[in-house]
C-alpha cells in the first residue's frame, strides 16, 4: 500500500490541512455532538457511527433521497471554506453530513451514491486514514490518504466515480462534516 508521500496521482484527489483553527475545531465538535445523531443503518445493519444530514439525506434502508432541514448557518463558513478549497460555489454543495466515529467506528468500502457528484470533507479530532481502491488486471490498486484533524479532502472526477474509498476503523474519536453536491 502506498502512503502520501509515495501517492501516484489519482486524478480528482486532493487535500490539504489546517483549513480550520483548533478553536474552530473545538466549536463545530460541540455542535456536532449537539445535534441529533444516529446510527448509521444500511439494509438491516446498524452501524458503529453516528450521522445526521442536512440539505438532503438519502435513507440506505429504502433507497430514498429525500431533503432534509436546510444546511444550518453554523455550517456556512466551514462550506465556504471547503468550496473555495474545491474551486466550486458554496451554493452548489447542497448536502452536509456529519458524522462522529466513535473508536471502533469506520466505513466499509464504497463509491457515494450517484445523486452526488463533489464530496468535500472536514476532518475533526483523530486522525483517520482513507483507503482507496480501484479494480486492476489482478487485483486492485491502492492508495491511503491521510486525515489529519482539521483537513480538507476532495473527490471527483475519476477518483469519485471509479475508485472506492473507506475510513479505517477508529482508535479514537474522530468526527467530519462531508459536503456534496447534486450530479
Amino acid at each position: 500500500m502506498f502512503d502520501l508521500f509515495d501517492l501516484p496521482l489519482v486524478p480528482g484527489l486532493s487535500s490539504a490541512t489546517d483549513i480550520i483553527t483548533p478553536v474552530e475545531e473545538a466549536e463545530l465538535i460541540a455542535r456536532i455532538d449537539a445535534e441529533a445523531l444516529l446510527p448509521f443503518k444500511f439494509q438491516g445493519w446498524e452501524g458503529k457511527r453516528l450521522t445526521h444530514s442536512f440539505g438532503w439525506s438519502y435513507d440506505f434502508e429504502d433507497g430514498r433521497f429525500a431533503q432534509a432541514a436546510p444546511i444550518p448557518e453554523w455550517l456556512l463558513s466551514i462550506r465556504a471554506r471547503a468550496a473555495a478549497f474545491a474551486g466550486l460555489d458554496a451554493s452548489t454543495l447542497v448536502q452536509a453530513l456529519l458524522i462522529r466515529y466513535d473508536p471502533g467506528a469506520g466505513i466499509g468500502w464504497h463509491k457515494d451514491r450517484p445523486v452526488f457528484e463533489h464530496v468535500v470533507g472536514v476532518s475533526l479530532g483523530a486522525e483517520a486514514s482513507m483507503r482507496l481502491r480501484r479494480r486492476k488486471a489482478g487485483g486492485f490498486q491502492r492508495v491511503s490518504l491521510p486525515l489529519p484533524a482539521r483537513s480538507v479532502y476532495h473527490l471527483s472526477g475519476e477518483v469519485r466515480h471509479g475508485w472506492e474509498h473507506s475510513i479505517v476503523p477508529m482508535e479514537h474519536r474522530r468526527w467530519s462534516v462531508t459536503f456534496r453536491s447534486l450530479a
